[in-house]
C-alpha cells in the first residue's frame, strides 16, 4: 500500500510509520486464513495498535467534527468496539443494537440478511431513542448494506434521526452505494485503493505470506 514501510506495519503492532498518511493502518489488517465461512479479511488487528486505533477514530469523526451528535450507536458485535470508542472519544453515551435474543428488556426488532446471506433479527432496547435525538451508527464494515439498513430502521422508527454512519469500509456494492446516497457517511479508505477493497484483495497481504 503506498506510502507505508510494509515491514513496519504489517508486523509491528506498537511502532508506527514515520509519516502517518490517512488510512496508513488499513494495511495492519490480516487476510483470511480459514476459507470461505468467513470474512475476507480481518479488521480487528489493527484496534491493536494504540496509534492505528487512534487514528482510525480521528479519521472517521473528521466529517462530522461541526455535527450535532447526541448518541453513538453500535452494530454487533464488532461495531461495539469502534463505537464505544467514539462514543467516548465524543463524551457521548453508547447505544448497542444487537441481534436478537441478546437483550433482557423489552425491544423492537427488525429482520435483516448479513454479509453471508443469513435471515437474522436486529433490536434496540425501547427506552434510548426519543425523537429528533441525532444518532452516529457505527459498524465495522460494510458489505452487502443489510446490517446497517436494518438499524437505520430501527432508529428512525422510534423517531431518532440519523446524523451518519461510519465504518472502516464502505464497499462498492449496492446496499453501501446506498448508504451513501442517502445519508452522511465515513470510512477509512482513499480513493486510490478503493478498487483493492471492492475486490477483497489488498495487496499489502502479500506481506503476511513471505
Amino acid at each position: 500500500m503506498s506510502g507505508v514501510n510494509s515491514s513496519l506495519v504489517h508486523f509491528d503492532l506498537y511502532k508506527s510509520p514515520e509519516k502517518r498518511t490517512r488510512g496508513w493502518y488499513l494495511s495492519l489488517m490480516a487476510p483470511n486464513e480459514k476459507g470461505p465461512n468467513y470474512a475476507w479479511l480481518d479488521p480487528s488487528r489493527l484496534y491493536c495498535h494504540p496509534q492505528a486505533l487512534q487514528d482510525c477514530i480521528e479519521d472517521l469523526l473528521q466529517p462530522f467534527t461541526n455535527d450535532q451528535i447526541d448518541l453513538v450507536a453500535g452494530i454487533d458485535a464488532m461495531g461495539f468496539i469502534l463505537g464505544a470508542a467514539i462514543a467516548s472519544r465524543l463524551g457521548k453515551g453508547f447505544l448497542a443494537i444487537r441481534k436478537a435474543g441478546h437483550l433482557c428488556v423489552t425491544t423492537y426488532s427488525h429482520p435483516y440478511v448479513d454479509y453471508s446471506g443469513r435471515e437474522k433479527n436486529m433490536e434496540i432496547r425501547t427506552d434510548a431513542i426519543k425523537p429528533g435525538v441525532r444518532i452516529l451508527l457505527v459498524d465495522q464494515w460494510i458489505e452487502t448494506g443489510g446490517t446497517m439498513r436494518a438499524a437505520i430502521k430501527l432508529v428512525e422508527d422510534q423517531g431518532g434521526v440519523v446524523a451518519g454512519v461510519a465504518t472502516i469500509c464502505i464497499e462498492d456494492s449496492e446496499g453501501g452505494k446506498w448508504v451513501r446516497e442517502n445519508y452522511k457517511s465515513s470510512d477509512c479508505v482513499p480513493d486510490d485503493l478503493r478498487s483493492q477493497f471492492n475486490g477483497h484483495f489488498l495487496e499489502s497481504f502479500h506481506d503476511f505470506h513471505k
